[in-house]
């Protein structure tokens, strides 16, 4: 049997197609479709953000999609699950492997503090079936509960230990459903979650959409808002540059989590259809669903104008205290609201956990196939690792640990990424090959146009992209400009707690390709490895 076929029939495999699909939306489809997104178009002008919007989605999002879903399955077939296998098959470089770090410890960064705003959502879907915040109907008091609740100092509430609690539990059910495997585990949560996340979005939708309007506004006022663009605002700069990384964050590119998931796909499965059908999944739950609950509920209790306003305070203040206010104003007795905002809470939950799953599984994999320990021990240590650094989130969050890390790890780090990984093909794999490659077992033959945004207008985006948002937005946050000077010294401890992430993800790298016996790798077994 050939190198290839015997890493690939030694690896998992997903169970269904259906299967697939909902696990790759769940990858996709998280707490940036439902809190993300409605911030973004809120604080860009509503309908003017929605053109730059699709506009990235077509030539940056779906090629970047499949791009990453091609690479995945390659590796796959040679028994890599994670990008420094990829990117040592792709390009014949000693540094390409090393650059295939930021596909291992960015995942693990977000993780840590995507699950820290997961146990707060699972917190908030508990307390609003028990009514617990109900009274605090202003967006003043309700941002009073909220921020007590996350500060583990604050007691004010409740005991400083419950906000932890909600963490700790959103971080075994992560380590259970990974000790499942790939198919008893991802599969099946995706297969019972994702159906359950979008009846919630849409009987909410549905409740949302026939609410009567108020002094302040109605719903068909905030969809107008949504969709109906300012022609004269599009020469704004700052919108194209949202609107890129909402794409970003809304199909989980750069990330690394779509290669690890693709590679446990065989070389006769479909990526192109698939992968469409997965793109597809997710902005029907981001605009559809995401765009029609948030936006228009808001503007039905607080205004245009007030919506704007609690928007640009950020994505917490939206998706939680604006839409827990608007759940206390529902007609009707309360027991309505309380039953609206779990749904609400509960399917970002949902939303969290299946994205959390996916953001653990490339460290998951590298641990496995490179260093071969067992699936239920590594679960159990990035649980472990997840528990001691996201104390260090909940502890120092009102300081800024969260928000570094969610620059430099899950905003500017995934431009990064895709930027390494697009010319990686573009000028090493070869884009003709790589056109190739993501054609086989395809249910649907990609339009040329596709193979020449690829080859030229994703790596030009891309690249400007890269220069524009480190200008405009990464260097002043690099100098941390008008940060306050109490803040300053843990913001550089989470710096460089990131730094130290990498540092030891480069030490792994190096272990694991000197390892003689390591995996099934990049050439047939038995034959002479390079150590580097």
């Amino acid at each position: 049997m050939s190198a290839d076929l015997a890493a690939q029939d030694s690896r998992e495999h997903w169970g269904s197609r259906i299967g697939l699909i909902l696990a790759m939306a769940g990858n996709a489809v998280g707490l940036g479709n439902f809190l993300r997104f409605p911030v973004q178009a809120a604080n860009n002008g509503g309908g003017t953000f929605m053109i730059p919007y699709f506009i990235s989605f077509i030539l940056l999002g779906i090629p970047l999609m499949w791009m990453e879903w091609g690479i995945g399955r390659y590796g796959g077939r040679y028994g890599h699950g994670t990008i420094p296998g990829m990117f040592d098959r792709l390009w014949q470089n000693r540094a390409a492997k090393y650059l295939g770090v930021l596909g291992i410890v960015m995942p693990l960064v977000v993780f840590i503090y995507y699950t820290v705003i997961v146990g707060w959502l699972l917190g908030f879907a508990w307390f609003s079936i028990t009514g617990d915040y109900f009274g605090n109907t202003t967006a003043e008091s309700m941002s009073q509960y909220l921020y007590a609740f996350q500060n583990i100092h604050d007691t004010s509430q409740h005991n400083g230990w419950i906000g932890f609690m909600f963490y700790g539990i959103t971080i075994a059910a992560v380590v259970y459903v990974l000790s499942r495997g790939v198919s008893g585990g991802i599969e099946k949560l995706a297969l019972y979650g994702m159906p359950i996340l979008f009846f919630f979005a849409v009987v909410l939708m549905i409740r949302v959409l026939t609410l009567p309007a108020t002094a302040f506004g109605s719903p068909s006022e905030g969809l107008a808002f949504v969709w109906t663009p300012d022609w004269s605002a599009l020469g704004n700069a700052s919108v194209w540059l949202a609107a890129a990384g909402q794409v970003f964050f809304t199909l989980s590119l750069g990330m690394g989590t779509i290669h690890t998931y693709a590679s446990f796909l065989s070389k006769e499965d479909d990526i192109t259809l698939t992968g469409l059908a997965t793109a597809s999944t997710n902005e029907f739950a981001e605009v559809v669903l995401g765009g029609t609950v948030a936006i228009p509920a808001a503007v039905t209790f607080f205004g245009v104008t007030g919506a704007m306003a609690i928007a640009a305070r950020g994505s917490f203040d939206f998706g939680i205290i604006a839409m827990a206010v608007v759940f206390q104003s529902l007609p009707g007795p309360q027991i309505v609201g309380q039953i609206a905002a779990f749904m609400w809470y509960a399917l970002l939950f949902i939303a969290g956990i299946t994205s959390s799953v996916a953001l653990a599984s490339p460290a998951m994999a590298f641990m496995q196939e490179e260093f071969g320990y067992a699936r239920r021990k590594v679960a159990v240590g990035i649980g472990a690792v997840a528990l001691a650094l996201g104390l260090a989130v909940v502890v120092w969050n009102q300081q800024g640990w969260l928000g570094e890390w969610d620059n430099w790890a899950g905003t500017f780090g995934l431009v990064i990424f895709a930027f390494i990984e697009i010319w990686i093909i573009r000028l090493a794999f070869g884009v003709d090959r790589f056109w190739t490659e993501i054609h086989e077992g395809a249910d649907l033959r990609i339009p040329g146009f596709f193979l020449f945004t690829l080859r030229w207008i994703s790596p030009a985006f891309i690249t400007g992209l890269l220069l524009w948002w480190g200008w405009v937005d990464m260097l002043p946050a690099l100098l941390m400009e008008g940060i306050p000077p109490e803040q300053i010294a843990i913001r550089w401890a989470a710096r460089l707690t990131m730094v130290g992430m990498l540092l030891v993800g480069l030490l792994l790298i190096r272990k694991a390709w000197q390892n003689p016996r390591r995996g099934l790798g990049s050439a047939p077994r038995g034959a002479a490895r390079e150590v580097v």
